[in-house]
């Protein structure tokens, strides 16, 4: 059944109502991929995103959706650039899709196949456009380049918008996308680093939802 940009915010609010972490792990074998989301289910992010930037992540994708399939988990593709892996995302069976830039082809095609989608924006133009499709949660790509003031910048005339910043998010910058007004933060190298994940755990469960 396809789905409204409506039914993507809806999605999205519930999937972040709590934390404000997402998990990315890209580039790992299956059995790897399985043992990442493990831990970041087990810390508490219920949102997983893997990539596919190569079709050699298929398998891990699979693998990964079918782990949180035990634990009633949804998990998402990431990368998803085209119409034809939107295709290969929803066999997979992805709970949502998430790109690095905003094309409205992949939109049209995610929203019509039923399954949510997470546009990447890293402009105002980019983000009007997004906004003038109904949708009010976008990715913010590459977020260690756009930095925390860009997303206090672009919030200022879209205050609607619900950011995800992603792409060069770890534990010494995190905090701070989070208190320039992003949402939610994607972390990757992080959740697979011992060192970094005292210092991810605390921002992984909100004490509240404000509707900033």
């Amino acid at each position: 059944m396809p789905a409204t940009p409506a039914d993507v915010t809806r999605f999205f609010d519930g999937c972040f109502a709590t934390v404000q972490v997402m998990a990315i792990l890209r580039g790992h074998p299956p059995e790897r991929t399985v043992e990442l989301a493990e831990r970041a289910w087990d810390l508490g992010v219920t949102q997983v995103e893997v990539p596919l930037q190569d079709p050699d992540a298929l398998p891990s994708l699979r693998a990964a959706v079918a782990a949180g399939a035990r634990r009633g988990l949804g998990v998402g593709a990431g990368t998803v650039t085209t119409p034809e892996r939107l295709r290969l995302a929803e066999e997979a069976g992805a709970a949502f899709t998430v790109a690095p830039g905003y094309d409205e082809d992949v939109l049209d095609a995610s929203l019509a196949a039923g399954i949510p989608h997470l546009p990447g924006v890293s402009t105002p133009s980019e983000a009007g456009r997004a906004r003038r499709r109904g949708l009010h949660w976008v990715k913010a790509f590459p977020a260690s380049h756009l930095g925390p003031a860009w997303v206090q910048a672009v919030r200022a005339p879209f205050p609607e918008l619900r950011i995800v910043a992603t792409g060069g998010v770890d534990a010494e910058n995190a905090a701070s996308f989070l208190r320039a007004g992003a949402r939610v933060v994607a972390l990757g190298t992080a959740l697979a680093d011992p060192t970094q994940l005292d210092r991810v755990a605390p921002l992984i469960a909100r004490t509240d939802a404000p509707d900033r």
